[in-house]
């Protein structure tokens, strides 16, 4: 068994990066090393076996204590762990004590699978748990456990609503092991934050996180070395709390975290660099300039001037483009003489116009005096009010949605995400979908994957999948097949791939007759009521990605006798991930369930050429099955291409973040 740290610091404030062991032999070497021998090692889940037989072994005992006497074991315990640190014995023993807790507290003892999920991630690995399998349970077991050593723990998962539920749900248990519990969700002042992160273990979103981390790094901008921190932290006490910058900080720094839903945290929004940035002046030529540009788009034409390539997300434009637009903007100004200005301008308007697609990518908030941009999280399907895009893009987007325009944006600092969680000391996760990138979170996060067994075998069953020619023809399959579901009483989860999606169909469902609810952005503040209603019995949802990851949408027993959720995917996304936790709402801890494929060759997901060559397969005379079959594994194959493409980008925005941070730096920090 591998050994874990005695005791993690509690009052570190400058969040040092993780180290390397072997860092003395060259990178290369050590990395293939470890990645021969400790990383399979450690991604067996029989080697924690021994330790789960040991849970168990206390568990007579603890059953048998009465409540007065499990408080004085849980202080007992919390003295050992602050003496001793994180042992294998004293894990095991914490293990037990919480499992007994869970179990009064709120009528829940962890099973063997949960158990085993919680001691791989106390000890730094992913635990692959499949959907259902009660991640949120498993996650108090090393949560409490770091907590009761005195380790400043946080649960880092993807929205607020998961946040502020998993939390809310898990209070009880904490608070009797004698533990405070924070919840970092947007919205808060920085006063209630700090109070908030002050807490034994703190329940927050990923950006949340990160942003309020770069928020405090601008406060210690200069001052973040140990020597000075010690020298402020001494002058604070004996002023009484009155040096600002270091009473103003949120965070007590980066010590342990638990990633939920790892893969999209970890890899997926990874993609993104965050900055954090602050409201410039607004400049009268500037966004004269976006208006020009904006005005120049219709005086020039798709696919002779510029071609547009909706599938790779790029605008191309071409000689005779590049020409005319310099003839174009000859008396717009002098920003429009440099030849690469004027191009990355136009190209900017271009992409504003052709590439990002209201419901889809933002939505226009009408709720108050002046009309918004609001963008849409691509992964989740949320709002981000608190987000813009950069480089003059969203005020391009405004334009073409006729907003007022917004405040140019100074970038303050950035990150990447990758970067961010490498800061932490100890750094492990969950979730069910990690079958493809095992190899990039060894690469970028030393984090071996370990699958765990299922506490009871699965009965989800695949039904059927069907591509239509026309996307009119599936959303036509969809409601006949709702109606069909309905008459048998079973309640059906619809998943669409956007915003304008989900409205679409259902209108379609309201020409039917058909009683329905719709999930996406625009009811996010609904969803706790919407997803509660989804299981009983002939329940009709339609719903973005936002019905996908760590939602639990239960079914009484005559629903599941009749055989459980069914789930219809209308479109597959850029990442199989998404469609497998999709897919994963039904048929949870061994309930019924299944799921079927309505596709369309229009769906965004396939190229132009494929589809055209699709769409002339589908008219030759061949069997309906081998049509289906081929436009399915075209379909996968983009996908499998649009993955690769996301994994190189995380690898370039890494090796970007790098070079910044080394050229910026007088010294190199990971030294």
């Amino acid at each position: 068994m591998f050994k874990l740290p005695r005791r993690l610091p509690a009052s570190t404030l400058d969040r040092p990066q993780k180290s390397i062991p072997g860092q003395q032999m060259p990178a290369t070497i050590w990395r293939g090393l470890t990645s021969m021998v400790i990383r399979p090692l450690r991604a067996q889940v029989w080697m924690y076996y021994p330790l789960l037989w040991k849970i168990k072994h206390y568990q007579p005992g603890l059953s048998a204590l009465s409540d007065q006497e499990l408080d004085n074991e849980i202080q007992n315990l919390k003295t050992a762990l602050y003496q001793r640190g994180l042992t294998h014995y004293s894990v095991a023993r914490a293990f037990a004590v919480i499992r007994e807790v869970s179990g009064r507290e709120l009528g829940m003892y962890h099973f063997d699978s949960q158990l085993l999920g919680g001691l791989a991630i106390i000890y730094g690995n992913i635990g692959q748990m499949q959907t259902g399998e009660g991640k949120t349970l498993t996650a108090s077991l090393p949560l409490a456990t770091a907590a009761l050593a005195g380790i400043p723990s946080h649960l880092v998962t993807v929205n607020d609503y998961l946040t502020q539920r998993d939390a809310e749900l898990m209070t009880q248990v904490y608070q009797r092991l004698g533990l405070s519990v924070g919840i970092i969700i947007q919205g808060l002042q920085t006063n209630e934050r700090q109070r908030q992160y002050a807490c034994d273990i703190v329940y927050c979103t990923n950006n949340e996180l990160a942003f309020d981390y770069l928020k405090d790094s601008i406060l210690l901008k200069g001052k973040n070395s140990l020597l000075n921190l010690h020298a402020h932290r001494l002058l604070n006490h004996s002023n009484k709390g009155k040096l600002s910058d270091i009473n103003d900080l949120m965070l007590r720094g980066l010590h342990f975290a638990v990633v939920d839903e790892a893969d999209s945290v970890l890899l997926d929004e990874a993609r993104t660099p965050l900055i954090i940035s602050g409201e410039e002046t607004p400049i009268a030529a500037q966004q004269e300039v976006y208006a020009q540009a904006m005005a120049l788009i219709p005086q020039l034409i798709e696919g002779k001037e510029y071609k547009v390539w909706k599938h790779r997300r790029h605008i191309e434009i071409t000689p005779s483009g590049e020409q005319k637009a310099a003839k174009l903007c000859e008396n717009l100004g002098a920003l429009w003489k440099g030849r690469v200005r004027r191009l990355e301008l136009i190209r900017q308007a271009l992409t504003a116009w052709h590439l990002f697609e209201r419901d889809k990518h933002y939505l226009i908030d009408d709720s108050t005096e002046q009309r918004k941009v609001i963008i849409i999280d691509e992964h989740t399907g949320r709002m981000m009010p608190d987000r813009t895009w950069e480089q003059g893009l969203h005020q391009l987007i405004e334009i073409k949605e006729n907003c007022p325009l917004s405040a140019p944006r100074e970038t303050l600092a950035s990150i990447s995400f990758q970067n961010f969680f490498l800061h932490f000391h100890h750094l492990s996760g969950m979730t069910g979908t990690t079958s493809h990138v095992r190899s990039e979170l060894w690469r970028v996060y030393n984090l071996p994957v370990v699958d765990i067994p299922t506490h009871k075998t699965s009965r989800r069953q695949f039904l059927n999948y069907k591509i239509f020619p026309k996307e009119q023809q599936k959303w036509q399959a969809v409601v006949s097949r709702v109606k069909t579901l309905k008459a048998q009483h079973r309640p059906v989860l619809i998943g669409t791939l956007s915003l304008a999606s989900s409205e679409q169909l259902s209108k379609y469902m309201d020409e039917a007759g058909i009683e329905h609810q719709v999930l996406n952005a625009r009811q996010d503040k609904f969803e706790a009521n919407i997803v509660a209603r989804a299981g009983s019995s002939g329940s009709i949802t339609i719903a973005t990605s936002m019905a996908g990851r760590g939602t639990d949408i239960k079914v009484d027993e005559a629903t599941n006798e009749l055989g459980g959720l069914h789930v219809i995917i209308t479109g597959l996304h850029e990442s199989s991930r998404i469609d497998r936790q999709l897919i994963g709402r039904c048929a949870r801890q061994g309930d019924r369930g299944s799921y079927e494929l309505l596709l369309s060759l229009e769906d965004p997901l396939l190229s132009s050429k494929w589809s055209g060559m699709l769409q002339k397969i589908f008219s030759f005379p061949v069997p309906l099955s081998l049509k289906h079959w081929l436009a399915l594994m075209a379909i996968r194959y983009c996908q499998s291409q649009l993955e690769q493409k996301n994994e190189r980008a995380r690898k370039h925005l890494l090796r970007s973040d790098d070079l910044q941070r080394d050229f910026l730096s007088f010294t190199d920090s990971r030294v």
